[in-house]
Order: structure tokens, then C-alpha cells, then sequence
């Protein structure tokens, strides 16, 4: 049984309140009335509520000055502003400050209901598609990424302990292997997941440029700063600053770095006061910064500033029973950025795309999935297609069946793609519970569209 949504009305006048409770008598609607607002916060203080009715004008506290204590102690209850024609300037300026709706007195109290029901049915589906979408994020792409190989199951291990603590970690891997997306999976799980995720590419960039965007600058620090600038260290808060490629800064730049590590501090450049910074460091390079130590191109002490924790992402080379799902993802992917119908992988085809070597990685798969839904027609997808160029294999044969890093996990003929897509609708249909308009909303398509599609696949069935 559902518990009634509590709805706090606030209003000097004490026939607007008795008119109100009088005509909620019997509806789905628990409400509480108040003359005085400071009352009325009060109660929301202890109790909370799922919406709240207040009038503008009223003796004490107007109704703007109780729309800003309700958005200072929650974002999300809506706020309905009941005002006076002679008002209508105040309740534009209370939507900008985060009323929900306002409505004209006199008003008919059967359309201020109408008005309730919009309101909170919005709200409602608000959270339930947060919900959903926390859900799907669990469940589907937990950690942003695609693959449940036994190396990636490792990583994923990796990520869930450093979600818990507010730790400095580096990232290796050759390019192409997804270092930036283990970075923002380590972000979003950890506890600073609202605040900013700041990326910082360090091998394209000089030296004092990258200063100014770590650090910031005040006005006339050097020409062209017109105005002071705050610093993406500064920026970041308490989220995580990713550093790409770290093991192209210079000494100078991991010198100015160190100190940042060490003292907790930055100086903007051009000014002699400190500012403190409270973010997370996650760096990544291709690199090996154990060798670049070694030879005397890293510093060693910034080195273990950096590396609480190395999290490793392996090659494609090294999880190439994950290929099938990444082609897949990717099929769905341009299929809906090009508005083209899925395309199949012939047997043949996906065999041989799972044996190749892949030095780009997941960027080089990517873009041959790309390619592929650029230049060709028809729904299916062989090596004879003459509309494909072919893949570069760099003087190294395909890769033999025994070469597979995943020792255990037996490489099978993937599904076809019309399958791995009916998986996905069915899954997203089991996540909302049946809900056909819910579930075509999550997909991007149409309820009409999705009904054809479920139909398609019953028809096969029979």
C-alpha cells in the first residue's frame, strides 16, 4: 500500500486553507496547512514533504524567502507559488529561483489540483528514471566499460577497492586500451562522484600553458591575461584531476608538481598567495615510468607520490573474448548515431575480426565497426564485401586459437547481432518491470518502433 504524498499549503489567509483541505476530502493526499511560514518550515525540517503550496506575499517570510530555506535543504521538492495578478513579476523571479509552478489568484481550486497531479507525477518520474539509470549503470555498464574477460573482471576488482578510499593512482596500458575510462570508472564509484572529473592532456601542451591551466593565473601574469583565472586543480574540488600522458612533463613541471603533492597547495601564477586544493590525482601514460626512473627522465619521488595504487588495462591482444561484446556495443552504437539498420557480422567475419592483432586496441576496433557502417550496405557483413578496405594486420598473422590469455574462457561463435540487440531490449523491458514506454525511452527509439521489434521476435517464435 502506498503511503500518501504529504503536501505542505501555506497561506496568511485561513479560508484559503479550509477551502483547500474541504476539497482534498477523499483524494489520494495527505495535507498539512500553515498560516505561518516559519511553521510550515518547521514541519519540513522534521518530516519532509512531497510538495509544498505557499503563497508570495504573507507577514514574516514572503514566499520567495521559503522557496530559498526548502531549495537550501532540498534540490528536488517542487515548490508551487500561489500569487496575485499585481504579483506576476515576483513569480517569474521565484521560478528562477527554483519554484517549480505558479498559478493566478483567484484560482479554481479543481485546476490547482490538476496542477498537484502534473507536478508530482513529474516527480515521481523523475526519480523513478534516475533510479532506472543508476540501475542500468549497475547492471548493464557497471564500470563504463564492455567486457567480462577474467582480465577484466581483475580490473573491475581493482576499481571497486579504490572507489573507497581517496587514494593517488596511476594507470598503464598501451593507447587504445581505455585508460581514461578506468579513470572516470574509479570517479564515478567513489565517494566525490558530483564533483568534477577534470582531464588534463600533458603530452599536447607546453609548459607554461599547462602551468596556467593547473594553477590559474591573476590578471596580467603575462600577456593576454586580462582577467584572474581559477585553476583546474582548484576547479576540481574534491573530484579527481586525470593527468593523460604524465610522462611527457618536463623536470620543471614535475618539480611544481611534486611541491602540489606534497603541501596540499597551488600558486596561481603571477601571485604570491597559496590556494588549497582537496582532489584526487589519477595519472596515465603508455609509458613505463619505472624504466623513465630508472634513466633518470622521472622523478623517483614524484613517481611514488603518484602511485599509491598501478592499475594495469590490458590489450585487446589479451582479451580477445571480450571482442564480440565490444563489437557488438559498437554496432548498436553508430547503428543509432547513423540512423542505419544493425548490421550483422557473418560467422566468418566475426571469427576473423576476433583473431586479429589489433595493435590500436579498442580505438582501432572502433573505428573499423565505424568504417564498416560508413561503407557498406545490405545486413550482413563478410570478408568478400567489397566496400571494405582490409584490415591491416602490420606483417603478424592472425592470432591462433591457442594464443588466448583467457585460460578460462572457451572461445564459442559469438550471437549475431539481431540477437545480442532482442538481449538488450529484454533486459532493459526486465529493469522497468514491463513498462513498454519506459523501456523505448532508455533505448532512444519509439514505442511503436520497440512494439514491431518484440512483435518480429514472436513471430519467429510461433
Amino acid at each position: 500500500m502506498n503511503t500518501p504524498a504529504t503536501i505542505l499549503f501555506i497561506d496568511d489567509d485561513p479560508k484559503a486553507g479550509k477551502l483547500w483541505l474541504r476539497f482534498l476530502v477523499g483524494s489520494p493526499y495527505q495535507c498539512q496547512v500553515y498560516r505561518d511560514p516559519r511553521r510550515a518550515l518547521a514541519r519540513f525540517d522534521s518530516d519532509g514533504a512531497e510538495l509544498v503550496i505557499t503563497d508570495l506575499r504573507m507577514p514574516g517570510m514572503s514566499g520567495i524567502e521559503l522557496l530559498k530555506e526548502i531549495r537550501q535543504r532540498n534540490i528536488e521538492t517542487p515548490v508551487i507559488i500561489t500569487t496575485a495578478y499585481a504579483n506576476m513579476d515576483s513569480a517569474i523571479e521565484a521560478l528562477r529561483l527554483g519554484a517549480t509552478d505558479f498559478i493566478k489568484k483567484p484560482y479554481d481550486l479543481e485546476e490547482l489540483l490538476v496542477l498537484v497531479d502534473k507536478t508530482l507525477e513529474h516527480t515521481q518520474l523523475k526519480r523513478e528514471n534516475r533510479m532506472l539509470r543508476r540501475q542500468l549503470k549497475d547492471e548493464r555498464l557497471r564500470y563504463g566499460m564492455v567486457g567480462t574477460s577474467r582480465v577484466m573482471q581483475q580490473v573491475y576488482r581493482t576499481i571497486d577497492k579504490l572507489a573507497e578510499v581517496q587514494c593517488n593512482v596511476i594507470i598503464q596500458g598501451d593507447s587504445g586500451t581505455g585508460k581514461e575510462l578506468a579513470a572516470r570508472a574509479v570517479h564515478n564509484r567513489g565517494p566525490h562522484s558530483d564533483d568534477p572529473f577534470v582531464v588534463i592532456d600533458c603530452g599536447g601542451i607546453t609548459d607554461t600553458l599547462l602551468e596556467s591551466e593547473l594553477f590559474g593565473h591573476r590578471r596580467g601574469a603575462f600577456t593576454g591575461a586580462d582577467r584572474d583565472r581559477k585553476g583546474l586543480l582548484e576547479s576540481a574540488g574534491t573530484g579527481t584531476v586525470f593527468l593523460d600522458e604524465i610522462g611527457n612533463i618536463s623536470d620543471a613541471m614535475q618539480m611544481k608538481l611534486l611541491r602540489v603533492l606534497q603541501e596540499g597547495k597551488i600558486t596561481p601564477v603571477g601571485s604570491t598567495s597559496n590556494v588549497p586544493i582537496h582532489a584526487r590525482f589519477i595519472t596515465a601514460t603508455h609509458r613505463n615510468l619505472q624504466t623513465l626512473v630508472a634513466d633518470g627522465r622521472f622523478r623517483h619521488d614524484l613517481y611514488h607520490r603518484l602511485n599509491v595504487v598501478t592499475l594495469t588495462m590490458p590489450s585487446l591482444h589479451e582479451r580477445r573474448n571480450d571482442i564480440p561484446a565490444l563489437i557488438g556495443h559498437f554496432a548498436m552504437e553508430f547503428a543509432h548515431k547513423y540512423q542505419r539498420p544493425l548490421r550483422n557480422f557473418s560467422a566468418t567475419m566475426m571469427r576473423h575480426l576476433c583473431e586479429r592483432p589489433w595493435d590500436g586496441n579498442i580505438r582501432e576496433l572502433r573505428n573499423y565497426v565505424e568504417r564498416c557502417f560508413i561503407m557498406t550496405e545490405g545486413d550482413c557483413l563478410d570478408l568478400e564485401n567489397e566496400c571494405l578496405e582490409p584490415l591491416a594486420t602490420n606483417g603478424k598473422p592472425p592470432l591462433a586459437a591457442n594464443e588466448s590469455s583467457d585460460q578460462d574462457a572457451h572461445y564459442d561463435l559469438p550471437p549475431t547481432l539481431d540477437k545480442l540487440e532482442i538481449k538488450h531490449i529484454q533486459r532493459i523491458l526486465e529493469s522497468v518491470g514491463g513498462n513498454q514506454t519506459q523501456a523505448a525511452k532508455i533505448l532512444g527509439i519509439n514505442r511503436s518502433t520497440l512494439w514491431r521489434k518484440l512483435r518480429q521476435v514472436r513471430d519467429k517464435a510461433d
